[in-house]
């Protein structure tokens, strides 16, 4: 069975993130996403929130499981038997950050590979620290996020 893994922080979930698992899933037994804890970012919404935001917009995708994670990202592929980390590409900036990070993760767990993935055309602009600002300012979001993470800003509060 072979098993892959897209990790990250999902603050929050957008559409070019759910296009990037239909495709993932497509390729492989079992896909899983998995929220990591990232201690240098502050995010708006709190882990559980992440993994249920990304649950509710998954839910059409069979093969997808829902994870979080608090480490390194080889000590979960390690325990997990994963085979396969996939990455979503948006520009060549997000290809010199993922290639290095991939050639760290080859290091630290040989048998294990990373592929990229690029983000579809219709989703190049769309990044979560965007969404989260066009939030900020009463902005729409529509066509950006899953409709539950619509629903979930709207609860929000900003300073």
């Amino acid at each position: 069975m072979k098993k892959a893994v897209c990790t990250g922080t999902f603050d929050p979930v957008t559409n070019g993130h759910v296009d990037i698992f239909e495709r993932a899933a497509a390729l492989v037994d079992e896909l899983t996403v998995c929220v990591f804890v990232n201690k240098k970012k502050k995010c708006l919404f709190d882990i559980d929130e992440r993994v249920d935001l990304l649950r509710e917009a998954t839910l059409h995708i069979d093969n997808l499981v829902v994870d979080s994670y608090d480490g390194l990202v080889s000590n979960y592929i390690k325990e997990n038997e994963i085979d396969v980390i996939v990455r979503g590409l948006r520009s060549a900036g997000d290809f010199e950050y993922e290639y290095n990070q991939a050639q760290m993760n080859k290091h630290l767990v040989p048998e294990a590979d990373t592929i990229f993935l690029l983000t579809a055309p219709e989703y190049l602009y769309i990044s979560s620290s965007a969404v989260r600002e066009l939030a900020q300012f009463g902005g729409d979001l529509h066509g950006l996020v899953p409709k539950c993470v619509e629903i979930a800003f709207k609860s929000k509060k900003f300073n």
